[in-house]
């Protein structure tokens, strides 16, 4: 796991976006994990203005998003399609087909689950898969107490996370209880891991997963094993961990070849 401070989280989506730039680039049949909320908003304008200003191309890119909510249509303004559309899509070049995203309507769920774990292994496994970082340390929706090992399914949400979701509705009684989501296992198949965590809020999940033990209580600290994780934090993220000044050392030494590597 390689730990990258950066005084902000503007700085820190810079490096995030020069890093996916790259694997698109080198790869451009590259299949990408995508991931919603606040956290990488400022990385998808980043991308958004590499394809307008640089000509990043992403026509051959296959992608494929960690989660949607159960029992929402992909038009509801609250659904992860929509917000995929919103803030990504409709600015890149990426073929509607190639594209996939869970159904959160799919009336079969363990078969579109299943689905969409072929769909993967079908195109090539995912090269780069993109994280935030739950407050109480999941990954997706992949709550406290999931297995290590698991792949897509249907999650419940705790209170919790329905709470931290709650903006993103008209009413707390909106938020859904269910998700699908890719599973841990799915999630750590992926070649290369990369989390951000921005914020004061997050500081406390980011100090258990990157410096505590590997537990399920902690879906995140799986990351400890991943042979190519990166995890991108702000100051305020990277404050309770003990090791900042070193991963501060680290980065900053690195020979000129491994940057953005």
């Amino acid at each position: 796991m390689e730990v990258i401070i950066q005084s902000d989280s503007e700085k820190g989506s810079e490096i995030a976006a020069r890093l996916i730039a790259r694997q698109v680039r080198e790869k451009p049949r590259s299949v990408l994990g995508l991931a919603t909320g606040g956290t990488p908003l400022a990385l998808y304008r980043l991308l958004a203005r590499m394809h307008r200003g640089e000509g990043l191309d992403f026509g051959s890119v296959t992608t494929f998003n960690l989660d949607e909510y159960a029992g929402l249509a992909a038009d509801h303004p609250a659904s992860y399609h929509h917000f995929m559309e919103q803030n990504l899509f409709k600015h890149l070049d990426i073929p509607p087909a190639q594209r996939h995203i869970p159904d959160g309507l799919a009336k079969d769920i363990p078969a579109h689950c299943e689905a969409y774990e072929k769909a993967i292994r079908e195109a090539g496994g995912i090269d780069l898969q993109l994280l935030g970082l739950g407050s109480d340390g999941h990954l997706g929706f992949n709550e406290p107490g999931s297995s290590l090992a698991s792949r897509t399914r249907i999650k419940t949400l705790t209170e919790r996370t329905r709470r931290d979701n709650r903006h993103n509705f008209s009413s707390a009684e909106e938020v859904p209880h269910h998700v699908i989501t890719m599973g841990l296992g799915t999630i750590t198949d992926s070649r290369m891991c990369l989390l951000l965590a921005f914020g004061k809020a997050k500081a406390h999940a980011v100090r258990l997963a990157v410096e505590g033990p590997v537990t399920a209580s902690v879906p995140g600290s799986l990351l400890q094993f991943h042979q190519r994780a990166k995890v991108i934090l702000d100051e305020e993220a990277a404050s309770e961990l003990e090791r900042a000044g070193y991963y501060r050392w680290v980065y900053q030494n690195k020979p000129p070849w491994q940057i953005d590597l």
